[in-house]
């Protein structure tokens, strides 16, 4: 059992990989169901429209006397012309001023509707020069609104708080911000719930989406369940185009209507991505959960020799001294962004001093003296950080400002 245990641990598969390929599997086996659904679902209308498609060319070429080969080339003809945006009926001008602005709109934040795109050599081109510094800018300016509203519900979640604590008495009335009240503690490192912070964004996204669809569906005169589906679609980015808004020739307060429907798409756009990262907060704790449970769960004699092993390989001034003082916490959380110690209490093993060939020697001097000074823990520095340790992006910014994901969980 010992020689199991020493195996799983110097196995390349850590607990980071292992997430990574937990959630690929998982996706993948959602995929998976996903398309099993929708072709279930939507693999009989195909069939019975195509049917029916049939049905109607056999009639109309026997009817009008037309060859069925001439007819097809007739129906190329109308699909090039429907891609390249011409219709029966008179719709706006897709690459005049406001066409083209919606489209460049459409095009950085990757919602990409399709139907409009450039036809000459030299668009194409520009576009691709185009939407790489756009869809980046884009993308950062998602990430700084992330930021702040989650700033915001911060602010109003923590005086929320205060006024809670103030009403039940924990709290005296001229308490100001940063003061540390006995009994109750500094409020300065407060942070919000993940959890809250999802119901709030989720409750505003619906909210959002609901009048939305309520304008759509007077301006448009799409059906309220399209209103929904197109917000859906048009808000996440994923922009089939099989619902475009604002394609018409005219419409009734035409400037105001193209202005409320600017302002939705874009706070649309930026709530359910906001959502969206939150979720991913909460997805990747049921993967640790997940993980957690998978984890070798050896017999005790196994466990107290995986902690001679540990504590024979760590580098621990007075260690000797100390070994009747040292307490074993083997049921602690571990989080594999914050790089958190889970031995017997030692701040320094050989294993991750190893890890890095950017170990120098002033460092690992500086790091033993202060083990044997007995410096508490998070001061020490850990070699294996650098500067992506805490995430990069939207997560990064989520590990930092929530409560179950910061580094004084």
């Amino acid at each position: 059992a010992v020689g199991s245990c020493r195996r799983r641990r110097l196995a390349p598969l850590n607990e980071d990989n292992g997430r990574f390929l937990l959630l690929a599997a998982l996706i993948a086996a959602y995929l998976s169901a996903g398309a099993t659904v929708f072709s279930a679902l939507e693999s009989p209308s195909e069939a019975a429209a195509q049917l029916r498609w049939n049905r109607t060319l056999h009639n109309f070429s026997r009817i009008f006397n037309i060859s069925l080969p001439e007819l097809r080339a007739f129906l190329r003809s109308y699909e090039a012309a429907m891609a390249a945006g011409i219709r029966v009926d008179a719709l706006r001008p897709r690459w005049d001023f406001p066409g083209a602005f919606y489209f460049v709109g459409t095009v950085v934040s990757t919602i990409g509707f399709g139907m409009t795109t450039p036809a000459t050599v030299a668009g194409k081109v520009f576009l691709i020069v185009y939407g790489l510094f756009g869809c980046a800018g884009t993308i950062l300016f998602f990430n700084l609104f992330l930021e702040r509203i989650i700033s915001l519900l911060a602010f109003i979640m923590k005086a929320c708080y205060e006024r809670q604590l103030r009403r039940s008495g924990l709290l005296p009335p001229n308490f100001r911000r940063g003061a540390t009240v006995p009994g109750v503690g500094s409020l300065v490192g407060w942070k919000p719930s993940v959890y809250h912070v999802m119901l709030i964004l989720g409750i505003f996204a619906i909210t959002l989406s609901c009048c939305a669809s309520a304008m759509y569906t007077a301006v448009e005169g799409w059906n309220y369940v399209d209103s929904l589906y197109y917000c859906f679609v048009t808000f996440s980015t994923i922009g089939f185009g099989d619902l475009v808004s604002s394609q018409n020739a005219a419409y009734q307060h035409q400037g105001l209507y193209r202005f409320g429907n600017f302002i939705f798409i874009l706070m649309g756009v930026c709530c359910i991505y906001s959502l969206f990262n939150v979720i991913s907060i909460v997805i990747k704790q049921v993967l640790n959960w997940v993980l957690k449970k998978f984890e070798c769960r050896c017999c005790p004699k196994c466990h107290k020799s995986s902690t001679r092993l540990s504590r024979r390989n760590a580098i621990t001034p007075g260690a000797r001294l100390r070994r009747h003082n040292v307490t074993v916490d083997t049921d602690g959380q571990y989080d594999s962004d914050t790089e958190g110690r889970r031995l017997s209490g030692e701040m320094i093993s050989m294993r991750e001093l190893t890890a890095s060939n950017k170990v120098s020697l002033a460092i690992l001097q500086k790091q033993l003296s202060e083990t044997a000074n007995g410096y508490p823990r998070n001061v020490c520095i850990n070699t294996r950080q650098n500067g992506f340790s805490a995430g990069v992006g939207a997560l990064a910014i989520m590990n930092n400002r929530l409560a179950e994901t910061s580094d004084s969980r």
